[in-house]
């Protein structure tokens, strides 16, 4: 299932205003001392407490923060692919085939393993159905594969810098205040355990990834800790070093129609109401640029929850218009409410004045390991304090009380806290790069010049930066559209870049003629971009009588 919606990374610990260090120490129990099975009944309650907050907190849309649903309210299961294997005496093949649920990608038999990778692109459902898994697990769901697990760990991987030790993770973001249960505890109960499941999410925000730092995330990866635990890791691309003869890949595909029909009906409409129903399906139908991006689980329910509150809903040319639509409505809901009484003031400008803020979202990309989470401090400084509360407000930027261990130092008794802000999801902070990398490829003299600026961005990971900024400007989307061509694997891609550019039919017919002229290939390894960038083109060139 894709993402279908962002939990707000502020809903598990309390925001605080303050951006200083705060210790906090556990108190000793003056209980008469437990045994560990006493431990382990506290242990599981902490944790279905923990998950219980997060899966209860599942947010739609950001800017409307009133309205948080159980993610068992609004899942819906997406296309889901299982990579299978056939080996022969001398090589191992294989072929990407559909799973019929997401229960299979735990229970069928082709897959099973104790290490498995899901895969998915941003805004895909890869942390959304780490939390239906959690709502499975705490509620006893006969029919999902958790309803056995004797122990359920699910860790956010983005958390884990500096902190080397799993089972301190475990105590730190699990169970940081209950002081009856210690790390030795936490580590002898798993032990002992028959069933133990370990979700990992998000092993592309993990800060140490592809970094061999000894870790236990790292030694989990490769199969040197935790081997009779079956550990799943969602990502949006592989890791460098994993252990490819025992991990299984699962990938997520996105929406279809019978998926987005029924995610419309099971959270916005109910099964009874065909007006409010046939309204978000004729806003769909009205915009046929959206169908592919309405594939991503996190722009269709965004679309569809904007479909049923508003009244004027236009239709989109590229994927930039509909991005532009998005962010004014988001200004728009918080520009409405603050018209009300006692409320604080709105300031308009900050809605098209955001330059320093692309400045931090690009900076953040545009390098080997990308950086999307920042310290509350420093980001204010940088943009200001009347900018920052604004877009926490508009919810496009999202606060998060973070254990502090600064870099070289190990985690002691005394736990201190931080606040860190990002972008509510990572698209978003493609969205604000993207106008900084607009205003960079419109200065340069040639597309040579890019590579300089631009070299460390991989067009195929950061699709939507080089889209939204080609939609943004004419003269850079030139300069960047001749900068894809000349990459590796880069020149179908770049038909979506033109695409952004509000339909110059010559343009399009011009770059379509020259990337037919040589043979087109769609490999069934290709990334999933690289596959619809290429059917794009072949459909082009179709249909204008170009091949």
């Amino acid at each position: 299932m894709d993402r279908i919606r962002r939990l707000p990374r502020n809903i598990s610990r309390q925001p605080t205003r303050s951006n200083q260090s705060t210790p906090v120490r556990a108190e000793p129990s003056t209980q008469q001392a437990l045994t560990l099975e006493e431990k382990k009944e506290i242990l599981l309650t902490e944790l279905k407490s923990t998950y219980k907050e997060r899966y209860d907190a599942v947010q739609p849309i950001p800017y409307i923060k009133d309205r948080l649903y159980c993610v068992d309210k609004v899942f819906v299961e997406g296309s889901i692919e299982g990579f299978i294997e056939r080996r022969t005496p001398f090589s191992t093949e294989g072929s990407w085939e559909r799973l019929a649920s997401y229960n299979h990608i735990f229970t069928d038999p082709r897959i099973k393993s104790v290490r498995r990778i899901i895969e998915g692109e941003p805004g895909y459902g890869k942390s959304t159905l780490t939390l239906q898994l959690a709502f499975d697990w705490c509620n006893g769901v006969k029919e999902s594969p958790f309803s056995d697990a004797d122990v359920l760990i699910l860790l956010r991987l983005r958390q884990l810098g500096n902190v080397k030790s799993i089972y301190r993770a475990i105590k730190m973001f699990l169970l940081p205040n209950e002081p009856r249960v210690k790390q030795s505890d936490i580590r002898a109960i798993l032990e002992g355990c028959h069933r133990v499941k370990v979700l990992l999410d998000g092993y592309d925000e993990y800060p140490e990834r592809d970094q061999t730092t000894g870790s236990d995330v790292d030694q989990i990866v490769r199969l040197e800790k935790f081997r009779k635990f079956e550990v799943t890791l969602t990502t949006r691309y592989l890791p460098k070093d994993f252990d490819k003869s025992e991990t299984k890949r699962v990938r997520l595909k996105g929406f279809d129609e019978t998926a987005r029909d029924q995610y419309i009906r099971k959270a916005i409409t109910g099964e009874e109401n065909e007006k409010s129903f046939d309204k978000i399906k004729k806003g769909l139908k009205g915009n046929p640029i959206l169908d592919d991006l309405c594939q991503v689980p996190l722009f269709f329910v965004t679309f569809a929850h904007m479909t049923d509150e508003r009244k004027d809903f236009q239709k989109f040319k590229s994927v930039t218009e509909f991005f532009i639509y998005m962010m004014k409505c988001f200004h728009s809901h918080t520009r409405n409410k603050a018209a009300e009484r006692n409320v604080i003031t709105y300031e308009v400008e900050f809605e098209s004045t955001h330059g320093e803020l692309d400045k931090i979202a690009f900076e953040g990309l545009n390098k080997e390991y990308q950086q999307i989470v920042w310290g509350k401090a420093a980001f204010c400084k940088r943009v200001g304090q009347a900018f920052y509360d604004h877009y926490i407000r508009v919810g496009i930027l999202v606060e998060e009380k973070v254990v502090d261990i600064p870099d070289g130092e190990t985690p002691g008794d005394i736990i201190n806290t931080k606040i860190e802000v990002s972008f509510y999801h990572k698209l978003f902070c493609e969205w604000f790069a993207s106008f900084r990398v607009a205003d960079i490829a419109a200065s340069v003299k040639n597309s040579a010049e890019l590579e300089q600026t631009l070299g460390k961005m991989d067009p195929l990971d950061l699709q939507y930066v080089f889209r939204f900024a080609c939609g943004l400007s004419r003269t850079a989307a030139s300069n960047i559209i001749e900068y894809l061509k000349k990459k590796k694997d880069c020149d179908t891609f770049a038909i979506l870049c033109i695409l952004e550019q509000n339909g110059d039919i010559e343009e399009i017919r011009k770059t379509v003629t020259e990337l037919c002229s040589k043979r087109v290939i769609i490999h069934r390894d290709d990334s999933k971009l690289l596959q619809r960038s290429t059917v794009q083109l072949l459909q082009i060139a179709s249909s204008h009588d170009l091949v």
